[in-house]
């Protein structure tokens, strides 16, 4: 079925549309953009060149998708921003395309970001995550499965949040976020994040042993190396273990709440 694009609508003759899409009046639309099928793009959103999106996305009013990255070290190279299928993007959210060539943000499939949202430049998204109003990401960013921001959140470059991972309201934080746990607006441990880990099917069994492992890592005198070493002497094996296992072991910044 054809795109339903409103004449009012200001579209490079190079932008590659897919079919079925409704796009309103008052969208912009650059060269070298690339959408999918079946996606709504409501009035003034500003979908700038380096997009690439998937099916089925809703871009609301006031949005902008692969906007210049706000870096000092870019020079206007070409770069990307790679849009999944399935994603909301509501009203006022700026996403920023990569820096250096050949670099790319990437959001991932399913996705929720709410109003005010800021995805910054080289940033990379999973699936099924939800930002919170306002939640600001900086660059260089790693954001696993399942990932839930409250509002006005705060990530600092180059930090990693694991997967099933909650960040509580008004938090700021500048370590890793370790998997299947809830920081804390002081940016500390609060526990294992039980409600995301049932809502995926993980069973009563492994998120016990979720909550030994994290209680080896916080509730301990010992270096995150140790508690490591722990973790894998003590706790029965599982892919959630060896998740949140590799996860601490390749940190480079430290996590959150551990010295």
């Amino acid at each position: 079925m054809a795109s339903e694009i409103s004449p009012r609508a200001e579209i490079s003759p190079n932008a590659k549309i897919g079919n079925n899409c409704k796009i309103f009046p008052f969208v912009y639309i650059e060269d070298d953009v690339v959408i999918g099928d079946n996606c709504i793009i409501f009035p003034f959103v500003s979908i700038c060149a380096g997009t690439r999106m998937g099916n089925n996305n809703k871009i609301h009013q006031g949005s902008v998708i692969a906007a210049l990255p706000q870096d000092f070290d870019f020079r206007g190279e070409k770069t990307e921003c790679i849009i999944g299928n399935n994603n909301i993007i509501r009203e006022n959210v700026v996403i920023n395309r990569a820096t250096h060539t050949g670099g790319q943000t990437v959001i991932g499939d399913n996705n929720v970001l709410m109003e005010g949202a800021h995805i910054s430049h080289d940033t990379k998204v999973d699936n099924d995550c939800v930002f919170g109003y306002g939640t600001k990401i900086a660059g260089d960013c790693q954001i696993g499965h399942g990932v839930i921001f409250s509002s006005s959140v705060i990530e600092n470059a180059g930090t990693r949040v694991g997967a099933g991972a909650m960040i509580q309201a008004g938090t700021t934080f500048s370590k890793d976020v370790p998997p299947y746990i809830v920081c804390t607006r002081h940016s500390e441990y609060g526990g294992v994040n039980y409600t995301m880990g049932r809502s995926y099917g993980v069973d009563e069994k492994t998120l016990k042993h979720i909550a030994n492992a994290y209680r080896l890592v916080y509730l301990s005198n010992t270096s995150l190396f140790d508690a490591v070493k722990q973790i894998e002497e003590q706790v029965p094996d599982g892919p959630e273990v060896r998740n949140l296992i590799e996860f601490m072991r390749t940190t480079q910044i430290g996590v959150i709440g551990k010295k």
